[in-house]
């Protein structure tokens, strides 16, 4: 089972030397198993940067970054390592090709050109919506006069329609600080949970796998809150038409997570985590990449702008989304990584 294993596999001894290394291990790191064995770890592959800091006894993992192999190119990957409970001294290191998780924009930072397109949408928004508040005083007048009701009913909710996507767009572009506490997360996944059951959700199965010693998260709450509806809505939807639909709300502290903010700055602690998960067919793999781009979405009526918001509200709280498959069971994954709160 450790040999067939499709995630890349060390396993390292309390001497700091390498025990074994399953095929796939093998495959992307370019090194044969019997010529690893026995080796120190860092003689077959370069740590990734804050490796040496780590706290002993704890795990660490490091998301979308590049480390070389000694006798193989550098290849970029998600690090994780972990402790093994019942074998004091012992780890795993697991290497997942970067493209299986697929990292979104992380930090505040944005080119000149994003920030542009940002503005042109915002000023755009705003100028749409005074000849269209016109359009809709006309319908109204039209019909209130015995004018086609049938036909200024039309025009009315047209004008609404495309008033609703415009607000949206103005949420998108909205700069204003968050204000980011010291929060429980546990009473506003519960929120979320009870108003997705009661609506969009029903019928449907929400599962809770909750770290009961998670610390308060440095968020803003009623961020939080509109994030986790549009992650729990977007599972409900893709989950349609599934003879047993099931979603995963999961919590975890990272111990050692860290993820750079941008290229040449140093890597910042996001240790919780934050899964949504459902056990749909996930996104369209042309567009799997670009989820969290405006106006890409893969639902037929999608407007593709909830998920650029999740992105943009995790961000201005400091942390990153990520979406990925996984296996096994083959799941959809929307993974939050978030700043805890200084005691």
């Amino acid at each position: 089972m450790f040999a067939a294993l499709p995630v890349a596999v060390l396993v390292i001894d309390p001497d700091g030397r390498i025990a074994h290394a399953n095929a796939a291990c093998e495959a992307m790191l370019n090194h044969a198993e019997t010529t690893m064995i026995g080796q120190p770890y860092d003689a077959v592959l370069s740590p990734p940067d804050g490796y040496v800091d780590r706290r002993d006894g704890h795990g660490f993992a490091a998301f979308d970054i590049e480390i070389e192999a000694i006798r193989g190119p550098r290849i970029r990957v998600d690090f994780v390592e972990t402790m093994v409970a019942d074998h004091p001294g012992w780890r795993i290191v697991t290497l997942h090709h970067a493209p299986q998780s697929r990292r979104v924009a992380q930090g505040a930072d944005r080119s000149a050109g994003a920030r542009a397109a940002v503005g042109a949408a915002a000023m755009l928004a705003h100028e749409i919506k005074n000849p269209l508040s016109g359009i809709r005083g006309a319908a109204q007048l039209l019909a209130s006069s015995g004018e086609d009701r049938e036909l200024t009913g039309l025009i009315t909710t047209e004008v609404d329609r495309i008033v609703a996507l415009i607000d949206r767009m103005q949420d998108f572009t909205d700069t204003r600080p968050l204000k980011l506490e010291p929060t429980n997360v546990y009473p506003l996944l519960d929120h979320a949970r009870r108003v997705a059951l009661a609506g969009f959700a029903r019928g449907m199965v929400i599962e809770e796998r909750f770290d009961p010693s998670l610390p308060q998260v440095l968020i803003d709450p009623d961020a939080f809150q509109q994030v986790m509806m549009n992650l729990l809505k977007n599972a409900a939807e893709a989950l349609g038409g599934l003879a047993q639909p099931r979603i995963v709300l999961t919590t975890a502290y990272r111990h050692g997570m860290s993820v750079s903010t941008g290229a040449g700055r140093p890597r910042v602690p996001l240790p919780i985590e934050i899964c949504v998960m459902d056990n749909g067919p996930g996104a369209p793999e042309d567009i799997a990449e670009h989820l969290f781009e405006p106006f890409v979405s893969g639902k037929p009526e999608g407007k593709g702008l909830g998920l650029p918001l999740v992105e943009k509200l995790v961000r201005d709280m400091g942390g990153i989304i990520q979406y990925a498959r996984e296996r096994p069971p083959e799941m959809t994954v929307f993974r939050i990584l978030l700043p805890r709160a200084k005691a």
